[in-house]
């Protein structure tokens, strides 16, 4: 983890004030590192380094467009497992149920005709009159038939009514709801390739420009919200047994006179040697700090990096 050195500070033990008392520490930043957990070149950077964030604000834009086509082809499949859906549970076109219902009623007719026709054999075969054995069991079996016909056609118009059967309606549903998982997935990675910062912060860094292609998991924007910072100091043995978490502790910063006031929030669980670089009040001199000077556009193209010059500041800057 990148370590932010803003300023060498000492701690003090409660009810100690002397210059001696104190322990040289340092200030760490704890950094967040802002990516995409999708691959995309960078459109845009809407931050620049060094300038302070408010939580919300968008840090970056990812092109988009493989994200925008597969989410507008879920919503397209969607749409379309839904409507077969609905489909599926309406049963047969009103068309085919009309149809199927003047078969019905033809049926009806010819059953009752069939039906008549067999009491009027009966009758003349009991009559001796004109029918035979021969034509009543003929006038029998027709009715008989459109008997079955007019069954076949009524079950079939029930049918038609009720839709898909259960299992098939199942495996449709099941199949919109699969569908509407995936969509769900391809609108989550669509609004992934837009970044908005976690917390208000500083831009510590931005590690790519737009136009440059990044994968996905790799950090864009580097933060520093200002609960990441923190002073460091390595206490002797000798005083651990009077620190408790919760306790507290001021500092002092170079350049500043008042003192800082803060709250002991963590002490190691084991001891260890001291570290071989010590920050102590003779090596301060030799701290720097990064300062990065703007110059005109026009001047720049005659430079080149890895150029050496040699640079002095004004009176009063």
């Amino acid at each position: 983890m990148k370590e932010l050195i803003v300023a060498i500070a000492g701690l003090v033990a409660a009810g100690c004030g002397t210059q001696d008392s104190r322990l040289q520490g340092y200030v760490e930043g704890e950094f967040i590192y802002v990516s995409a957990p999708v691959s995309g070149k960078l459109l845009a950077l809407q931050i620049a380094r060094g300038t302070q964030v408010k939580e919300g604000a968008t840090l970056f834009e990812l092109e988009a467009t493989p994200q925008t086509a597969a989410r507008d082809a879920a919503i397209a499949r969607v749409a379309q497992a839904q409507a077969s859906l609905r489909d599926a549970r309406k049963g047969q076109r009103p068309t085919e149920i009309d149809s199927l219902q003047a078969q019905y009623q033809q049926a009806i007719a010819a059953q009752n005709l069939a039906s008549a026709d067999y009491t009027r054999q009966l009758q003349l075969f009991a009559s001796r009159v004109g029918s035979s054995q021969q034509e009543v069991d003929r006038a029998k079996t027709t009715r008989d038939q459109a008997t079955e016909q007019v069954a076949a056609l009524s079950a079939q118009l029930k049918t038609a009514r009720l839709g898909a059967r259960p299992d098939q309606l199942s495996a449709a549903q099941a199949n919109a709801d699969a569908l509407q998982a995936q969509l769900t997935q391809a609108e989550w990675e669509f609004t992934q390739t837009r970044q908005a910062a976690p917390s208000d912060s500083l831009v510590a860094d931005t590690l790519y420009r737009p136009g440059e292609w990044v994968t996905a998991g790799k950090p864009i924007v580097v933060l520093l919200p200002p609960g990441n910072v923190k002073v460091r100091v390595f206490v002797p043995q000798a005083q651990l047994t009077s620190l408790a978490i919760g306790g507290a502790a001021r500092f002092f910063a170079d350049g500043s006179s008042a003192a800082f006031n803060g709250t002991i929030a963590f002490i190691a669980p084991q001891i260890e040697f001291t570290p071989p670089v010590v920050y102590t009040q003779d090596a301060r001199g030799k701290f720097v700090s990064l300062v990065e000077i703007a110059i005109d556009p026009a001047a720049a193209t005659r430079l080149h990096p890895g150029q050496p010059v040699d640079v002095e500041f004004t009176a009063g800057s």
